[in-house]
């Protein structure tokens, strides 16, 4: 048996159905390894019967460890919260809803015993899912990639292992609204990518809307990246100069003395330059309003109970 802990963290929302089918999936993998291990689950503020079942399994599960939140704080607050509370020579995080597949955890600390200090994944096509979902996922990517000053792979998830010494850096990180995917891959380190096939979600129901991976983009483009602001004085300037065409036509009017016409265009012009107006005033708006919460200093999260407490690693 080595002397190595193994730290894994588990977000959940309202997850009570998987809570008992994670933890006995960690538990048997485990078994045969040669590791110690501790797991963190962390509810989000869940509002069904989670927080029931994991005090149930702690009677008989004394790997079992949790943080509550005072309220729902969002899934990377949430994974931010098991990784600065850790304890292990290692950190794995994954989802609660077993469509990150727990067997390949062996593979990845294979890599780990090989040097490497992070191991992600990359979640291969599922040629099952709707149509819609593969689409607005490879936009989310490709809008990330574009805008943004980090290239992140294709598929990428929070479903990953990080060395100590990676977790002590990113315990220093205090942003508002952190986005890890990004995170990770800003800090370097010695990294290696694990191809994996997600499981079906078999309880539950999944918290990714649409709305919320559009957010979720925006949060990721805005916080490693100043080019939208580029971009919308790009698109000002560009428009600016084609509304110039318009001047011979004016002094073509005036010349001849021509009524001029057409009241439709005008409207039409007008509403189209107040919408775009609007458009960059909100993107400026975003980088203001992140600053605005970042000066705050509030916390990430609030925690409501837990059943350990953090050391300084």
């Amino acid at each position: 048996m080595h002397d190595k802990l193994i730290s894994i963290v588990i977000p959940a929302f309202n997850e009570s159905e998987n809570i008992p089918k994670i933890t006995a999936a960690i538990e048997n993998l485990f078994e045969p390894l040669p590791y110690r291990y501790e797991i963190i689950m962390v509810a989000d503020g869940c509002t069904d019967s989670t927080m029931e079942k994991i005090q149930e399994l702690l009677t008989t599960n004394k790997h079992l460890f949790y943080i509550e939140f005072s309220r729902n704080f969002g899934h990377q607050n949430a994974l931010k919260a098991g990784l600065d509370h850790s304890n292990g020579d290692c950190v794995i995080s994954l989802d609660c809803d077993m469509q990150h597949p727990p067997e390949i955890i062996p593979e990845m600390l294979a890599k780990w015993e090989e040097g490497y200090e992070v191991v992600y994944t990359i979640r291969k096509e599922d040629k099952k899912l709707p149509l819609t979902k593969r689409f607005t996922s490879k936009l989310f990517y490709n809008t990330i990639n574009r805008l943004s000053d980090v290239e992140i792979e294709s598929g990428s998830a929070d479903f990953r292992l990080l060395d100590r010494k990676v977790v002590r850096v990113m315990k220093n990180f205090h942003e508002n609204e952190p986005f890890l995917r990004g995170l990770i891959k800003w800090i370097g380190f010695r990294q290696f990518s694990m191809e994996y096939y997600p499981n079906q979600r078999t309880l539950g129901k999944s918290k990714y809307s649409f709305k919320r991976m559009i957010s979720f983009a925006l949060q990721g483009v805005t916080s490693f990246s100043v080019r939208p602001l580029y971009a919308a004085i790009y698109l000002g300037f560009t428009f600016t100069m084609c509304s110039i065409l318009y001047l011979p036509y004016i002094l073509h009017a005036i010349y001849t003395g021509k009524e001029v016409s057409g009241w439709a265009s005008i409207l039409m012009t007008i509403v189209f330059f107040g919408g775009l107006k609007l458009t960059i005033l909100g993107i400026i708006g975003i980088y203001v309003g992140k600053m605005f919460m970042q000066v705050k200093e509030r916390p990430n999260y609030i925690i409501r109970s837990t059943n350990l407490n953090a050391q300084t690693n």
